[in-house]
């Protein structure tokens, strides 16, 4: 499948995908779990940090104290773990509406040495298109507890930029071998995400200066396919490893069939050839187990959670959880807990938290953070209940 599939019929009407507004129908997780654990069954206590405008992503400091926060309309936050936070300036022009504007933040694994950050974005082209772009800059901190980005630079392109607003993806993360990982969605333009020309829909991995390692599946069948590892993705929202090392992929389905899959070297995971969703205008998508060929997700979820960050546990504040992956929910409201068994997951919890849920982040210190989405959405910290 290296190569685009023949055109899919255009969809007469696209509406919001289940980031948001999507209506969901049945479901492969529990009953019990599915319904959501209520505030008085949860094994945590939530305190509130902080308070922000459309907050999208995280990223601890290493001193524990301090955080980084992105704003989806074009912000960058440091922020105290005491609720005082001050802005880091030269952050590029983002191209903000829809679900488009200023998305990840990471570190660079030697940022204690470098000071190296990466943020994803959405960049503005021509003729009213749009594309995600990451760029990697210096974080130079001030007296005030404030600061700057220094030196920006772009290593990497949405290929090519297209119309509308939707499916940018563009979740970052570094792998325990030093490479950068970056999700692509497909920009609700469906085919891209078999198009070898395109890197939309894919999975991408490259070198942290953004060129390409000469290892990867696809090197030397042009410079976009170069950057490919995985391909057949939809709006893919969180990448995360776990501790053998392995890519787990968290993506929201079309009308259901938001999925989990452990990423594999070439692999193609289908869409929109095959999904355990629907179109939007009600035209079925065959399912994973018609043609398998195609990787089949380890969980898919119908009605979605429409998820939208992954994390994998290793604190020793919740010592039941190690193991365990934690995805953060939009239309679910919903921080959901995945078990393992090998390569095999379910859904082992889910706690109904009453907002829409942007993010999740361990912190050094092993407790769960939480940033809530939309204009007042607040970083909530969770912790084992006080034994006082």
């Amino acid at each position: 499948m290296r190569n685009a599939i023949p055109t899919i019929l255009a969809l007469a009407l696209l509406v919001a995908c289940s980031d948001g507004n999507g209506t969901p129908a049945a479901t492969t997780a529990t009953d019990d779990a599915s319904q959501g654990m209520e505030a008085s069954d949860r094994p945590f206590a939530v305190n509130e940090i902080a308070v922000f405008d459309e907050p999208w992503a995280m990223s601890f400091l290493p001193d524990g104290q301090h955080l980084l926060v992105t704003q989806k309309p074009g912000q960058l936050k440091l922020v105290g773990l005491d609720g005082r936070s001050a802005e880091i300036t030269g952050v590029p022009e983002v191209a903000y509406g829809g679900q488009g504007g200023l998305g990840d933040v990471v570190l660079h694994p030697d940022f204690s040495s470098n000071g190296m950050i990466y943020i994803s974005y959405a960049e503005a082209g021509e003729r009213d298109t749009r594309g995600a772009a990451v760029a990697r800059a210096r974080l130079v901190t001030d007296a005030k507890g404030g600061g700057k980005l220094t030196g920006l630079e772009v290593i990497w392109r949405q290929v090519p930029k297209v119309k509308g607003e939707g499916h940018y993806g563009h979740r970052i993360a570094f792998g325990p071998d030093g490479y950068l990982w970056i999700s692509s969605g497909e920009r609700q333009k469906f085919d891209p995400a078999q198009d070898m020309a395109s890197n939309l829909g894919k999975v991408l991995r490259l070198n942290d200066d953004g060129t390409i390692p000469a290892d990867n599946p696809f090197a030397g069948d042009g410079k976009v396919a170069s950057q490919v590892w995985s391909l057949g993705h939809r709006n893919p929202l969180g990448i995360a490893f776990n501790a053998k090392g392995e890519l787990w992929e968290i993506e929201m389905g079309p009308k259901g069939g938001d999925e989990l899959n452990l990423i594999e070297r070439g692999a193609n995971y289908g869409y929109p050839i095959v999904s355990n969703g629907n179109h939007y205008d009600g035209r079925p998508i065959p399912d994973h187990d018609t043609q398998l060929q195609f990787n089949a997700p380890a969980i898919s979820w119908t009605p979605v959670i429409s998820p939208s960050s992954l994390i994998f546990y290793s604190g020793d504040r919740f010592p039941s959880w190690k193991g365990s992956a934690f995805a953060s929910g939009l239309s679910s409201q919903s921080l959901v807990r995945i078990a393992f068994d090998g390569d095999k997951a379910s859904e082992a919890e889910r706690f109904n938290m009453g907002e829409r849920i942007r993010a999740v982040a361990q912190g050094p210190d092993g407790d769960l953070y939480l940033l809530e989405d939309g204009p007042k959405g607040r970083l909530l910290r969770l912790a084992p209940p006080s034994t006082e």
